[in-house]
């Protein structure tokens, strides 16, 4: 009778709890987040034709990810092969080759390429044997260009850097500082507040306060695009304020030493000439004893002829 009766106990048991409504399934994990979708990369398509004994360079400015097309087209020379080897070239390593036939009277080379990011800028060329050439130089714009002489600033003084951007706005400024090894990115520090770094549309600036001789050095700002960042770079000079004034200490110097020894020199030389007991030299007692002499001689002459 106990065996018979362990099934029905166990059956209203769960009678029971399915009709007080108690959910006995298992609670759901946390919700995962939207996978982010992935847009197609847009195409782009740059196209030079190369004339005979010519090398064509084209630039190409990137600011997003692209799926570009390069494409060269060459007429050839005088002796029109039916087929001649085409290469392509990045950074001047061959990435590939392939026969190139003749059609409508010219060579066309031409290969897609998937641009996503820093690692797939840089120089792409096309080259027909060793006849013809053109180079594809991907790059983001350019910042104006570096100025020649640094800017200088003095110790404990403040100073400001500044980069432009003329040409597309970028989404993000960054300032780095460049040591021996690397380039250290700055942020606006929150301890001392010695920098302070204002973006604007196509502009940044860099304000560092409290200068020392140590912050003298080269500082990189970097005008971000989502393929990669265009970097130029400003010289910064920190000096004292008795820099300016070293040539003209140097100077001074140079006087004050010459000075000394040409007083050093009389002093020596007017040492080695005696002096008579009424403060005269040698040479002008001489001079003074021939002359009395003289006048006693000329004296006597004349009282022998009066005689």
């Amino acid at each position: 009778m106990l065996v018979s009766r362990t099934p029905l106990s166990c059956q209203v048991l769960l009678l029971l709890l399915s009709w007080r409504g108690i959910d006995t399934t298992e609670e759901p994990g946390p919700t995962r987040p939207p996978s982010v979708p992935i847009n197609p990369l847009s195409t782009d398509v740059r196209s030079v034709v190369i004339k005979a004994g010519e090398n064509v360079v084209e630039k190409v400015e990137l600011l997003n990810p692209v799926n570009l097309e390069l494409e060269c087209n060459w007429t050839g020379n005088q002796n029109k092969l039916p087929s001649i080897t085409g290469y392509w070239r990045k950074d001047g390593n061959e990435i590939g080759n392939l026969t190139v036939l003749l059609e409508n009277d010219q060579y066309n080379l031409k290969r897609a390429f998937n641009i996503t990011g820093e690692d797939g800028l840089g120089k792409y060329s096309c080259l027909f044997g060793d006849q013809a050439k053109a180079d594809f130089i991907l790059e983001v714009p350019q910042m104006d260009s570096v100025k020649d002489k640094p800017i200088v600033s003095y110790v404990g003084d403040s100073v400001v850097l500044t980069c432009k951007m003329e040409k597309p706005k970028p989404s993000t400024w960054y300032w780095y500082r460049a040591n021996e090894i690397e380039k250290v990115l700055i942020d606006n520090d929150a301890e001392n507040r010695r920098y302070k770094i204002k973006n604007e549309d196509k502009k940044t600036t860099l304000m560092i306060f409290n200068l020392t001789e140590a912050d003298s050095g080269r500082y990189y700002c970097g005008a971000v695009y989502n393929i990669s960042i265009s970097l130029s770079y400003v010289e910064l000079k920190v000096i004292t304020f008795l820099e300016p004034l070293k040539p003209f200490i140097a100077i001074v110097v140079e006087v004050l030493v010459l000075v000394t020894i040409i007083l050093l020199y009389e002093r020596r030389t007017s040492k080695r000439r005696p002096v008579a007991g009424n403060g005269m030299n040698a040479d002008q007692t001489n001079k003074l004893t021939q002359g009395d002499n003289s006048e006693m001689e000329e004296s006597s002459t004349m009282r022998q002829r009066k005689v």
